[in-house]
């Protein structure tokens, strides 16, 4: 993997939602010095109904609105790093006219095959085919941004690594691990994971990965406790 940090410049995290009881639903955006605008998810959709079984959540600003807040509009997003298709994290995706799609092939296929997992967001991520980019396994994705696939949660789940120029190496462990306490070699499947034992095996991945790439702050998906300490957009990481 690279250590180049010269093309990134900023990460915003932005929280969209929160569904109940205390679990916060995010994006994030990533900035270039060539003034490219990278999107890792979208959150739910503006739209959003929960599904039968669903508990409703409470919607904070979009990550549109969000988006505007800084003076970016749709169209100036360049790419969408879809870390996987679950309601809560591709439910935008659509509103981007301009972004190419990056997804993991495994993910995509799954879903296209018709999983019913991923059935209630298919209006959100079944765009042209020609609008994805799909990688297979970890990939550099360009210089100071690793895609890292940590199937589990679902098949072709990825996980972000990126290298900040005064931060460091920053981990996006998504919903790989949604909480710091399960950040552990010994941890159990969660009830949202597909396949448990992938699941420990991609988190024992990461925490080899935040080892030897020496990491200075991994971000947890859906960890509300860590979420209340960390900056919030517009304010960033650099």
């Amino acid at each position: 993997m690279t250590t180049d940090t010269t093309t990134l410049k900023r990460l915003y995290l932005m929280q969209v939602a929160t569904l109940p009881p205390n679990v916060p639903i995010v994006c994030y955006l990533v900035q270039t010095d060539d003034d490219k605008n990278i999107l890792i998810d979208s959150g739910f959709s503006v739209q959003f109904q929960a599904p039968p079984g669903w508990p409703n959540p409470e919607m904070g600003k979009s990550v549109i609105e969000q988006l505007a807040a800084l003076a970016i509009q749709p169209g100036d997003i360049h790419q969408i790093i879809c870390t996987h298709f679950d309601l809560d994290h591709c439910g935008n995706n659509e509103s981007f006219p301009n972004a190419q799609l990056v997804v993991q092939r495994e993910q995509y296929t799954v879903a296209h095959e018709g999983h019913r997992r991923f059935a209630a967001a298919r209006a959100h991520w079944d765009l042209p085919v020609e609008r994805y980019h799909f990688v297979d396994g970890d990939t550099t994705l360009l210089p100071g941004i690793d895609l890292i696939e940590t199937t589990g949660h679902v098949p072709g789940h990825m996980s972000v690594l990126m290298h900040l120029p005064v931060t460091g190496p920053v981990l996006l462990t998504v919903d790989a691990v949604t909480h710091q306490g399960n950040f552990r070699a010994d941890r159990q499947g969660a009830p949202m994971d597909l396949d448990a034992d992938k699941a420990i095996a991609s988190t024992r991945k990461l925490l080899e990965l935040a080892q030897r790439e020496h990491v200075a702050l991994t971000i947890f998906g859906h960890d509300a406790q860590q979420w209340s300490t960390l900056k919030l957009a517009p304010a960033y990481y650099e």
